[in-house]
């Protein structure tokens, strides 16, 4: 009698360990740092592109700036129903926006031309490179004045940038043919 309780104290043993004994599946310390160690290197790849992304320098800045001034000019002429101006100072390199009028607030974005040349500025089809001022309309219904500007970098790329006159939207070309 004493046999068979033990073989069934055994059997219930063995059979209770099985029967609760989950399948165990996880990954090992060693896994898990080679992925992060592989992580780490494509982080460390990427920083340099990423970083030249952000921070913009030379022509692809100037041409950055250049929309954003364009931009801001065509939504205050629309915002504040009057009629505004993108000012080129073409020997100085600069430009900026400012509703006509004047007052407090009137220069709404500005730009520097850095690390490049104006190699054409041609407002409704007349060159105003040498010019010491010239002036690109904005409109409160959403048009402008025909505006071409041909920048080219220190390294020889060029960028052309022009309004689209019914919807005064600016575009930038990378080729120039």
């Amino acid at each position: 009698m004493r046999k068979n309780f033990m073989q069934r104290a055994t059997r219930r043993s063995r059979d209770s360990r099985n029967e609760f004994r989950a399948p165990v599946r996880a990954f090992t310390l060693i896994e898990i740092m080679v992925v992060v160690a592989i992580m780490g290197i494509i982080l460390a790849a990427g920083i340099p592109s990423l970083y030249a992304f952000y921070h913009k320098t030379g022509l692809r800045k100037t041409t950055s700036d250049i929309v954003e001034t364009c931009q801001s000019a065509r939504a205050k002429a629309i915002l504040s129903g009057q009629p505004t101006e993108l000012v080129f100072h073409p020997r100085e390199g600069t430009c900026e926006a400012s509703a006509s009028g004047g007052g407090y607030g009137s220069w709404a974005h500005s730009a520097k031309i850095q690390d490049c040349t104006i190699e054409m500025l041609d407002v409704n089809l007349q060159e105003c490179k040498l010019f010491d001022t010239a002036k690109v309309r904005f409109f409160p219904n959403g048009t402008c004045d025909e505006m071409t500007l041909v920048l080219r970098s220190n390294n020889n790329q060029w960028r052309k940038i022009t309004l689209e006159i019914t919807t005064a939207l600016p575009t930038v070309v990378d080729k120039i043919e």
